[in-house]
C-alpha cells in the first residue's frame, strides 16, 4: 500500500498555496512513520490565534481520510472578537486543506491500486 511521503505532501501543499488559499498560520511537513516504518506524512499547522499548533494526519495508512489533532494547551485561551474572527478564518482554511489532502490522497491511492499487477 502506498504512503504519502514528506516530499509528496510538500508538493501537495505547494499546489494548495498556488491556488491562492490564505495560509492558516505556518505550515510544515514532517516525516511520520507508522508501526511498520512506512512514511505516512504529517502536516503541522501553527495557528496564529490559538497556539501552540495543530496537526493534520492520515486517519490510517492506506486510508485517504485525514484528521486534525489539536495540541494540548496548558492554559486558558482568551480571545477578543477580532482574534476569534481571525481564528475562525484559520480553522476554515485548515478544514479546506484537510479536504484538499483527502482529495489528493484518494487520487494517489486510486492511481497506485490501478497500476498494481
Amino acid at each position: 500500500m502506498p504512503f504519502r511521503t514528506k516530499e509528496l505532501l510538500e508538493e501537495w501543499l505547494a499546489e494548495f498555496v498556488a491556488a491562492e488559499h490564505p495560509m492558516p498560520g505556518e505550515l510544515e511537513v514532517l516525516r511520520h512513520e507508522d508501526s511498520d516504518g512506512g512514511d505516512t506524512g504529517l502536516v503541522v499547522v501553527r495557528l496564529k490565534n490559538a497556539g501552540p499548533y495543530a496537526y493534520l494526519e492520515p486517519t490510517a495508512p492506506g486510508d485517504p481520510t485525514w484528521q486534525v489533532v489539536f495540541a494540548p494547551r496548558h492554559d486558558e485561551l482568551t480571545l477578543d472578537v477580532d482574534r476569534l474572527t481571525e481564528l475562525s478564518g484559520e480553522l476554515v482554511v485548515a478544514a479546506e486543506l484537510c479536504s484538499f489532502l483527502e482529495q489528493k490522497s484518494r487520487g494517489h491511492l486510486e492511481a497506485a491500486t490501478s497500476s498494481e499487477p
